[in-house]
C-alpha cells in the first residue's frame, strides 16, 4: 500500500504544471542527472520561483512567438550544477533561471533575446555564445519586480577556453 501511495505522489508531481506550457517534468529534466543518478528535485520555494519566471518571462514570450520554445535547462540542483560545470552562483539552483532555444522555427534566438530585452522585466539575460547575429541559446533569469537588474550579457570563450561575460 505504501509503495502505491509513493508512486501516485511522484506521478502526480511529474504531471504538475509549472505554467501553461511548462510541465514539472520538463522543468527538472536533465540527461546528466539521469546518467549520474543525481536527484534534481526542487523544494517548494524553488518551485514557486520557477512558477514566477514562467509566468513573468516564459509565457509572455511563448505567446509572442506563437508556438513552442525548447527549454534546454530550468531547475538544477547544486549537485547537478556542479556536475555540468555551472557557475557557483547559478540562479538555476534557485529556480530563477531558464535557458531557451529556438528549435521549432517560430522565432530565432536573436529575435527572442531582443523581444525580451524590449518588452519584459528580467534580472539577467545572456546571449550564449554563437555569433554576433545569433546566440546558440538564451539564458534568462528573474528575481522579482523590485530586484531585477535588466542586465544583458554576452558569453564568449577567451584565448584559454574559459567562459567570460561582457555587458552588451
Amino acid at each position: 500500500m505504501k509503495a502505491t501511495r509513493i508512486h501516485t505522489t511522484v506521478k502526480r508531481k511529474r504531471n504538475m504544471k509549472i505554467s501553461d506550457h511548462i510541465t514539472y517534468a520538463e522543468a527538472i529534466h536533465s540527461q546528466t542527472a539521469k546518467r549520474k543518478g543525481i536527484d534534481n528535485t526542487p523544494n517548494p520555494t524553488q518551485i514557486e520561483a520557477m512558477k514566477v519566471i514562467a509566468e513573468k518571462v516564459f509565457e509572455p514570450l511563448r505567446k509572442w512567438t506563437g508556438g513552442p520554445i525548447k527549454v534546454n535547462s530550468f531547475f538544477r540542483s547544486p549537485e547537478l550544477n556542479t556536475a555540468i560545470g555551472g557557475s557557483k552562483t547559478s540562479q538555476h539552483c534557485k529556480g530563477q533561471a531558464i535557458d531557451i532555444d529556438d528549435v521549432y522555427g517560430c522565432k530565432t534566438n536573436a529575435e527572442m533575446y531582443h523581444w525580451v530585452k524590449e518588452n519584459l522585466n528580467f534580472d539577467q539575460m545572456i546571449w550564449e555564445f554563437g555569433t554576433d547575429t545569433q546566440p546558440n541559446w538564451v539564458h534568462i533569469s528573474y528575481v522579482s519586480e523590485e530586484d531585477n537588474r535588466n542586465r544583458c550579457l554576452k558569453a564568449y570563450k577567451d584565448d584559454m577556453g574559459r567562459t567570460k561575460y561582457k555587458v552588451i
